[in-house]
């Protein structure tokens, strides 16, 4: 053909009378603009869609069970996938099928194979989902009889390319009962050639008929840690700085779904114009400061309630919802329960430093039934700020209830306290409030109770005074007056850990701050707080601080010990007798006002004061 004729039929078309499309060959001379317009962008879910096993992050125990299976031979003829959105059951179930039609590039001999480092013949067409014989089905739009059966009569056939035809159905218990019911049959006895593979979020409403017939796997959540580790790579390779504390907001916004959480990073990254800091996530998700919702904890666990609403007012204007916040105050109860019961659990990437270091403090301050208490109040809060008509408002009685609850006694507590309080006829005046001074701490609380004197004038003050007395107390300026109240009441267990695991930092009535020896049981701060309470009648706040604090009162008994007995040993009478006596030592000192002399005692003979000391004897001055 001419030249001409060329460029006649690209003026006037193809010529119809040739019955095929003769301009077809010509379309590659008429290069398309590819350079001048800017490739579509693929969103970060499908850019980073795992493409082998190797790819899945969180589901080691499927992949180990699938790889042995594979090298032994024991292939199952159906599978079936399940897990909450965006863990990537259909991506697990298109790798699925690559592996079992794996073939070498180089047409070579080949089995199915979990090695899918290197593509195979069949792979790409598989990846695109336009392969011949790899046949994805949504049964949510899929879900008759008909369906179904199309799917029986095809899978008589041979495969036309592959080693097998699979069928992959997604969103499979939405099929009708009919379709479930004419799939058994094939699905128990399938042709050698056939696999299927399902993929659900709602197992429960699978037949048990066709779950009987398959292997199930549970595609579980990743663990928050991982999935920022994930992220984190994902930024490097797009050139994204972003902090590490925004990707620990991200993982823990997608709740383990590895698809949400790359559809927040791509809109986070777009929100913060490539470079992606902390508190835009905040801002962007509707989130409070992770540091500032500890901060008002902190407020509502010490009773300043004015400082509480005061923080949550701040929150609530910078752009935080009130059910957020109070999901988040839940969250750290959570994570504060957690870390009481399982210290360890501190080390997990997904922790920010202020969850780790204050988290810890709180858990060894605070007794797990406040912790209980407050996250049972939290949650019936939450439910009330959902549907109240002015959230804000709702959230701030809720913290309120939550704040005031801190000055009560739990009910085991109060149950104690009334076994132990004697009977009298004038009810005990209410204790000192442990807010945060002014109108906003508990004194708001109890303005409003009428005083005894008021309600009942014509009451003797005896029985009053007789009440009030215990509420006065021992007065505890130091660590040593605590550990002697201790011992006073007979609590030895605990007047030891006093004087063995703690460091005094700062002590003062109701509040008593302590650093932690090494080796120090966990269990002594709330001991010790809970112990007060009861035995004083007032509340008692222990805290760990961050500073060292002072030698521990068995540090200072020992230093004092052994001044004396350096002290003791310089003396001429002990220093002859030592000398007198190889290998005898000074074991203990004591002052008179330690050891008083029992007057009752017979008096030593003559010839026992002018024996001298025996290597057993104590000597005291």
């Amino acid at each position: 053909m001419s030249e001409d004729t060329h460029a006649h039929q690209d003026d006037d078309g193809p010529n119809p009378g040739l019955g095929l499309d003769l301009g077809a060959p010509s379309a590659p001379a008429r290069p398309a603009p590819t350079s001048e317009a800017p490739a579509a962008y693929r969103v970060l879910a499908r850019k980073y869609r795992p493409q082998n096993f190797t790819d899945l992050i969180g589901q080691e125990a499927m992949v180990r069970t699938l790889r042995n299976a594979f090298s032994s031979g024991r292939i199952a003829q159906a599978y079936i996938l399940t897990g909450v959105r965006g863990v990537g059951k259909t991506t697990t179930a298109r790798i699925l099928a690559r592996a079992l039609n794996y073939e070498p590039m180089d047409g070579s001999a080949g089995g199915p194979s979990l090695d899918l480092s290197v593509m195979g013949r069949q792979c790409r067409d598989i990846i695109e989902s336009r392969h011949v014989d790899v046949m994805e089905m949504d049964a949510a739009s899929n879900t008759s009889i008909n369906d179904i059966r199309e799917i029986i009569e095809s899978a008589r056939y041979r495969p036309v390319m592959a080693r097998y035809k699979v069928y992959i159905i997604d969103e499979v218990h939405m099929l009708s009962t009919a379709a479930f019911n004419g799939l058994l049959k094939t699905l128990e006895e399938p042709p050698e050639h056939v696999k299927f593979i399902f993929a659900t979020t709602e197992i429960r409403k699978v037949p048990v008929t066709v779950l009987s017939r398959c292997q199930r796997f549970d595609l579980r959540r990743v663990e928050a840690g991982e999935l920022a580790a994930h992220l984190a790579g994902i930024c490097a390779k797009e050139g994204v700085t972003i902090e590490p504390e925004a990707l620990a907001i991200v993982a823990r916004a997608a709740e383990g779904s590895v698809r949400d959480s790359l559809s927040l990073l791509d809109q986070a990254i777009a929100h913060g114009g490539g470079a992606v800091g902390a508190e835009e996530v905040r801002r962007l998700l509707g989130l409070a400061d992770k540091g500032r919702v500890i901060d008002l904890f902190e407020a509502l666990m010490k009773g300043e309630m004015a400082r509480a609403l005061s923080e949550f007012r701040d929150q609530y204007d910078a752009g935080a919802d009130p059910a957020v916040i109070l999901t988040d105050l839940a969250e750290f109860t959570h994570l504060v329960t957690r870390l009481k019961i399982m210290p360890d659990a501190a080390q997990d990437a997904a922790l920010v430093e202020a969850e780790r270091v204050r988290g810890l403090e709180m858990a060894q301050g605070l007794s797990m039934r406040v912790l209980a208490r407050a996250w049972q109040m939290l949650t019936k809060g939450i439910g009330e700020v959902q549907q109240a008509p002015k959230p804000a408002q709702a959230a701030e009685m809720a913290l309120v209830r939550l704040g005031y609850a801190t000055d009560l006694p739990t009910p085991d507590e109060a149950l104690r306290r009334l076994k132990d309080q004697p009977v009298t006829d004038a009810p005990a005046p209410p204790s000192a409030p442990s807010g945060g001074g002014g109108g906003g701490g508990g004194s708001a609380r109890l303005s409003l109770a009428p005083r005894p004197a008021e309600a009942r004038p014509q009451m003797r003050s005896a029985p009053v005074a007789a009440v009030a007395a215990p509420a006065a107390g021992p007065r505890l300026a130091s660590l040593a007056d605590v550990a002697q109240y201790v011992a006073a009441k007979r609590d030895l267990a605990l007047k030891h850990a006093v004087e063995t695991s703690l460091r005094p930092v700062h002590v003062e009535e109701g509040r008593i701050e302590v650093a932690l020896a090494p080796g120090a049981p966990a269990s002594v701060i709330q001991d010790l707080s809970r112990k007060l309470s009861d035995w004083t009648g007032r509340r008692w706040l222990v805290s760990i601080s961050s500073q060292a604090g002072g030698p521990t009162l068995a540090e200072e008994n020992a230093a004092v010990k052994a001044e004396r007995e350096e002290g003791i040993k310089a003396h001429p009478l002990v220093a002859a007798v030592l000398a007198r006596f190889p290998g005898a030592e000074v074991v203990d000192v004591r002052t008179r006002e330690e050891a008083p002399i029992d007057t009752e005692v017979l008096a030593p003979s003559e010839e026992d004061l002018y024996a001298g000391p025996g290597a057993d004897d104590e000597l005291e001055y």
